[in-house]
């Protein structure tokens, strides 16, 4: 007989974007290894993005609890639409490109509302999930940030409850590379630095998606801390791939400030401007939000007439766009913060089986995993020539149809049904 457990999340179907996918897809698969799913999420949430391609991927026998919460983003865009949604979606001018507003809005959000903007719904939220939790007999509950107000949920209800906890950190909390972005003063970093701590040492598993972020929290508490990473939904079977006929290359998620790879956009235009056959192949196809400053530097490289801007598409969409692309782009941050991160989409990206280049930091995790699966090449900040004369030679392969994956091996591991039962072992553990 399968036992219950809740999972609280902000992010779920109809929500668009990677935060949704982890554990849509860890609810669906549970229910295979006798562990009931009950989703906690908000009634009335306010999305950034949408995607209604993924509430196929809700079953059935999945219990949905929708409680209401008040959404300050959803308030505040009636004084700056534009504004908030673009904090909402994490986008952060640089400091000399703020407006006023623009200023003043980051600064309530990092002082007034700590750990986040949906810190709200933690009391409420908290005092209905006591009562439920009772009446239902559920002695486990997971939660799952950012937006790690979340996590607050569960530390109430560990308290009064006594019920066992999985802490589920998506991403880092006080170590993430846009907490600095926040104006915090100095009572608002103090009050992140105590929350945290708390999760941290009350839960009874800190569950993480790298060794680096494991390390990291190692560092900070004694308790107990693993690994699931984020994985990939594996290809139907006997589906024809169809290759865009075009030298395409492609990044699909967010471009923003921070994530503007100009060493790239650099070579890219080297060679439009160098090799006429380039010119005459080359698309740059983009699918997410992408930032003003990021389109300043491919237009100011000549490479806007090779641009397809397709901004945010579905799930399904995505997935396409990654198996017919000749090269897929993965940009990771050039910081000591984002050694440690994993993006989602680098899973599916292993699925697509397309040729990846990375721009990473050197020591990253995506670069040990990309390589080690022979997935691809991951290059550092400091190595344009090495990025130029790689693409050359890539675009030289495509000429001949001999642009591909070669050895990809070991990703299996990766399929989220496999990630489900490394999970589940990890609850049952609770258990014991």
């Amino acid at each position: 007989m399968s036992k219950k457990v809740l999972i609280v999340t902000y992010y779920w179907p109809p929500a668009g974007g990677p935060g949704v996918q982890r554990w849509l897809y860890f609810a669906k698969y549970l229910l295979e290894f006798e562990i009931q799913p009950v989703v906690f999420v908000p009634k009335n949430p306010d999305y950034p993005i949408g995607d209604s391609s993924l509430e196929k991927e809700i079953s059935e026998q999945i219990e949905i609890i929708r409680y209401p919460i008040l959404e300050p983003y959803a308030l505040a865009k009636r004084f700056s639409k534009k504004s908030t949604e673009d904090m909402s979606k994490g986008v952060f001018p640089k400091s000399e490109n703020q407006s006023l507003l623009q200023k003043g809005l980051l600064w309530v959000r990092g002082n007034c509302f700590v750990p986040d903007a949906r810190v709200l719904w933690v009391k409420p939220a908290t005092l209905f999930l006591k009562k439920y939790i009772q009446e239902n007999h559920i002695g486990t509950v997971i939660t799952t940030g950012p937006p790690h107000s979340v996590h607050l949920i569960g530390l109430g209800l560990k308290k009064s409850l006594g019920v066992k906890w999985m802490a589920d950190f998506r991403d880092p909390w006080t170590s993430i590379g846009y907490h600095s972005k926040l104006k915090l003063n100095r009572a608002a970093v103090k009050k992140h630095l105590k929350l945290e701590q708390q999760v941290l040492d009350t839960c009874d598993v800190v569950l993480t998606t790298s060794k680096g972020t494991q390390e990291h929290f190692l560092e900070k508490t004694n308790n107990t801390v693993k690994v699931v990473t984020n994985g990939y939904e594996p290809a139907e079977k006997n589906v024809p791939v169809i290759l865009d006929l075009k030298f395409t290359i492609s990044h699909i998620g967010s471009l923003l400030s921070d994530r503007n790879p100009k060493i790239l956009w650099e070579v890219l235009g080297e060679l439009v401007r160098e090799e006429k056959k380039f010119a005459n192949q080359f698309k740059l196809q983009l699918a997410g939000v992408v930032s003003e400053e990021v389109l300043k530097a491919i237009d100011e490289n000549g490479l806007t007439p090779y641009l397809d801007n397709k901004g945010y598409v579905d799930h399904s969409e995505a997935l396409e766009m990654q198996k017919s692309s000749q090269l897929l782009l993965l940009i990771e941050i050039d910081s000591e913060e984002t050694k440690q991160i994993i993006p989602g989409k680098l899973f599916e990206y292993l699925k697509a089986n397309r040729p990846i280049l990375g721009l990473a930091p050197k020591g990253s995790e995506v670069a040990s995993i990309i390589e080690t699966s022979g997935s691809g090449v991951v290059f550092n900040y400091d190595q344009k020539e090495d990025v130029k004369t790689h693409l050359y030679n890539s675009f030289r392969l495509f000429e001949k149809s001999l642009l591909k994956v070669s050895n990809t091996s070991g990703i299996e591991k990766y399929t989220r049904r496999s990630l489900t039962g490394q999970l589940a072992t990890e609850i049952k553990e609770l258990w014991v």
